[in-house]
């Protein structure tokens, strides 16, 4: 490494955030770019570690401290290659992934790690803005074509790969827009959607052809794609939402969060004609769901000038730091306070709503809780027990639900005849990611469940490789943990 004692000499740094006063006043990313000086001095603490663990705890595999220590020496060009070489998209990571990379650095056993996914981000932006980031179509085309159902994350990522590989790439997505869940649920303050425009566009550039308002299902049929493809792989990521069925949860006032947050997605895109608008202004707004949807939503009404707004989590209340039985270097379930809730949100912990309660025109005008507690005993699952005396009402206008997803909709593996697991994703192993349906394959959360953004690019990444090793009988794209370095 470029700088040996980097790690005693410099402190962790990652971008600061504009004062909340202003931040809630519209949709913009409000992080604050480092300087050059800075960034050098975090690529300076990455330690000559031996064995980089970071490679282990990041699922796609990322040669982080290749990149890191040309970030300390400021060649900057050969950290974009570097970083380029195993993630299609660190502009998406590097704004959205919770970052196991740095749960698994070795200076965090007893220090802050090294700020990975700042510089990742910095690396990107800086390639983006240098002009380095170009079109690289294949030098020849196989003749083969594929269809990529799907253009979220593994959609794209498996689209770019098989580009590469020199197949015909459709890309249909049954949105207006492409980018699946990074256009339509991510919020503009997380992820401006110039971001994924911008790549997109390298994209088409390559060749791959992306059709909208392509329903797969729908108004375009799998017999249509089974004649005109060669190939098919299934991006449509895990969708299908968790409810909570209690009384009133019919109620005019309970939607789901993912409603909630495609809609305002749409109306920062100009889009203004809905059946029905989801808007927090002036209300009382209760969030159930702790994670990062829930938090998203909890930015969102902030800003729509939400009178309240509150967050329940069944779960306990997580320890702030490393819990005991979640050693170093696997993922802590540690408690996370992202930016919206330092935006102003009241959390409520072993909470579980009971029923929610209407008026006479069947509007929503508060809920009923009670407080629990989890039992566990070796050998089984937990169980939830309530507390008695411990019921509560609560005031409320709008209820968002962000409690998950069970899995994909059906509608694709109806038609297409695949096998599921028991958690009703497509049944598709890492052997080769194909379908018990020859020539059908999947990737991202259809096949391995609701995930992250960086599991999503490297699932779509490996899927890639063996659809064209079936198309061409061999592949000369990456392989995770193959003995190839992977190649730019």
């Amino acid at each position: 490494m470029g700088k040996t004692t980097g790690f005693l000499e410099f402190e962790r740094e990652v971008e600061k955030y504009e004062a909340v006063e202003n931040r809630v006043n519209n949709y913009k990313e409000f992080t604050i770019p480092m300087d050059d000086k800075a960034l050098k001095n975090q690529g300076a603490r990455c330690m000559d570690c031996g064995i980089p663990f970071c490679h282990s705890g990041c699922p796609l595999g990322n040669l982080i401290p290749d990149f890191n220590d040309n970030v300390y020496k400021g060649k900057w060009k050969e950290a974009a290659k570097i970083l380029h070489s195993t993630n299609n998209f660190p502009e998406f990571t590097g704004r959205l992934c919770p970052a196991p990379c740095e749960e698994a650095c070795v200076l965090g056993i007893n220090e802050d790690p090294v700020a990975i996914e700042n510089i990742e981000k910095n690396i990107v932006e800086t390639a983006f803005k240098e002009g380095w980031i170009t079109a690289q179509p294949p030098a020849a085309r196989t003749g083969k074509s594929v269809a990529v159902v799907g253009s979220g994350p593994s959609g794209l990522a498996a689209a770019q790969q098989l580009n590469r590989a020199g197949h015909l790439v459709t890309v249909f997505e049954r949105d207006a827009k492409v980018g699946g869940l990074l256009r339509y649920g991510i919020p503009d303050f997380k992820l401006e959607k110039k971001v994924i425009d911008r790549r997109i566009a390298v994209l088409e550039e390559e060749g791959i052809v992306f059709k909208t308002n392509a329903h797969v299902g729908k108004n375009i049929s799998v017999e249509t794609l089974k004649e005109d493809f060669d190939a098919i792989v299934l991006c449509g990521g895990s969708t299908t939402r968790r409810g909570i069925p209690i009384k009133g949860a019919h109620l005019k006032g309970v939607h789901q969060a993912m409603d909630f947050l495609k809609q305002n997605n749409q109306r920062v895109d100009g889009v203004s004609d809905f059946e029905e608008v989801l808007y927090a202004k002036d209300k009382n707004v209760i969030v159930i769901g702790g994670g990062d949807t829930g938090s998203d939503c909890i930015g969102t009404s902030n800003r729509h000038g939400a009178k309240s707004v509150t967050n329940f989590e069944i779960l306990s209340k997580p320890a702030t730091g490393r819990p005991a039985n979640q050693p170093w270097p696997y993922w802590p379930m540690r408690l996370r306070t992202s930016s919206s809730h330092k935006e102003g949100a009241e959390r409520f912990f072993s909470i579980s709503t009971k029923e929610f309660l209407g008026d006479k025109d069947g509007n929503l005008t508060g809920l009923i809780t009670t407080e629990v507690e989890w039992v566990f005993k070796e050998g089984e699952r937990p169980q939830l027990k309530e507390l008695p005396n411990t019921e509560k009402q609560w005031d409320c206008d709008l209820v968002l639900l962000a409690l998950g997803f069970t899995g994909p909709e059906t509608t694709l593996i109806d038609q297409f005849g695949l096998e599921t697991d028991f958690r009703t994703n497509i049944n598709a192993s890492t052997k080769n990611y194909m379908t018990n349906v020859p020539g059908i394959f999947t990737a991202g959360d259809m096949r391995r469940g609701q995930s992250l953004i960086v599991w999503a690019i490297s699932e779509g990444r490996q899927a890639a490789y063996h659809i064209d090793n079936y198309l061409m009988g061999k592949s000369n794209l990456p392989l995770k943990d193959s003995n190839d370095l992977p190649r730019v």
